[in-house]
């Protein structure tokens, strides 16, 4: 064996041939801080919805990032903002965004509400392309109360199985889900009558996202503080969109030696290749300012079992690959 490697490096040293390497991301893989990325899959393309990361009254639109690799990245300045949306003034984070129907539907959180009497919460937009421009759909707010102690932020849109669609979400350590209209300006009725469920899992504190993998449900969602380091992602297995989420365990957490405070994701499946990432932000080490978070992606493995496998956070990113 040790002749092999030899001859392979005096082949390499006289005729000046170089192992080619396939490039990777890197780490953040956005430029800027973004935080509460929303990832997707347009036809060949690659996207990241993020939240422009600053003071709440600085939040006032969103940008956009495709890729066809993973490794080369476009920027798509401003797709939605307060101009657009009357109703919103502040504080808008924490996109989520579906194809239906040859229309982009793009969910939005604004104004952070602390109660049922200020203006705000839930908010979707439309557009003929992934890049936009955005512009208002309903004029007001999709949910903009306070049911089951949820605030109404950190909203995810999960088509299942039936191709029905429904929307996750909640901040203040409560979540709900709501079975949306098919056409998305309205929820609709449960058979009981009711129009939020709470499935909150223990631990849980606002960022949830679903998707189905082997006909079972994978719930995730951000415990801990999202200003501190010990923000992090943890995940509960379902039979049903409803629960009951019995909580497994986290899978991302802040790495010493990497950066802190890890949480608030998305995840994206190149069907494919059937290789899963998922996309996040971070705070480099050093800072301390709660809004310089960083957006990164890493790959994201299963076990034989279909559990997790805990997430390790790197410089590296992901191998360019196209879809």
């Amino acid at each position: 064996m040790k002749h092999i490697f030899l001859l392979i490096f005096l082949f390499v040293a006289c005729t000046g041939h170089t192992v080619a390497q396939t490039p990777t991301s890197g780490n953040p893989v956005l430029k800027g801080w973004y935080a509460d990325p929303e990832a997707a899959i347009f036809g060949h393309q690659y996207w990241i919805y993020p939240t422009y990361s600053d003071k709440y009254n600085k939040q006032v639109f969103f940008d956009a990032f495709s890729s066809t690799d993973l490794v080369h990245w476009a920027t798509h300045p401003h797709i939605l903002d307060t101009a657009a949306i009357k109703w919103a003034h502040r504080a808008m984070w924490a996109p989520a965004i579906v194809q239906k129907d040859g229309k982009y539907f793009f969910f939005f959180a604004a104004n952070d509400i602390q109660n049922n009497n200020e203006v705000g919460g839930i908010g979707v937009a439309v557009a003929d392309k992934p890049e936009g421009p955005f512009k208002d759909y309903l004029g007001k707010p999709l949910i903009d109360q306070f049911y089951n102690g949820a605030q109404p932020i950190d909203q995810f849109v999960f088509k299942d199985k039936d191709g029905e669609y429904y929307i996750i979400y909640g901040g203040w350590q409560h979540c709900n889900i709501a079975h949306l209209k098919n056409d998305f300006t309205a929820v609709v009725p449960f058979a009981d009558g009711t129009l939020f469920k709470e499935i909150t899992p223990k631990g849980y504190v606002e960022g949830p996202m679903m998707f189905i993998r082997n006909n079972k449900y994978y719930f995730m969602w951000s415990e801990g503080g999202w200003t501190g380091p010990d923000y992090s992602v943890a995940y509960a297995i379902a039979d049903s969109p409803f629960g009951p989420f019995e909580r497994v365990g986290k899978i991302l957490q802040q790495d010493s030696a990497v950066a802190t405070g890890a949480g608030h994701h998305s995840v994206m499946h190149n069907v494919k290749k059937d290789l899963w990432y998922i996309v996040y932000h971070r705070r480099p080490l050093g800072e301390t300012a709660a809004n310089n978070r960083a957006t990164c992606i890493e790959q994201m493995f299963f076990d034989d079992k279909g559990f997790i496998k805990p997430v390790k956070l790197t410089f590296t990113g992901v191998k360019m690959m196209k879809l």
